[in-house]
């Protein structure tokens, strides 16, 4: 199934620590993500394939389902 994310949040608390992490960088993440269209399996499979992709974890995530 293909999704397309309409908002997400990632876990950035880990990142405050690390200064080098920037709000434009944040921000650039965010936008990627919201702009590409996910191949998943389930919404489960959907959080995984983009932790993967970003390297971050999902705090929060809507989406809606592409139909063919």
């Amino acid at each position: 199934m293909q999704f397309q994310v309409t908002q997400i949040e990632f876990d950035f608390d880990d990142a405050m620590a690390d200064e080098s992490i920037t709000d434009e960088y944040k921000q650039s993440l965010i936008d990627e993500t919201l702009e590409g269209v996910w191949d998943a399996d389930d919404e489960d499979d959907l959080i995984e394939e983009i932790t993967c992709a970003s390297g971050w974890c999902v705090k929060s995530i809507d989406y809606r389902h592409i139909l063919d």
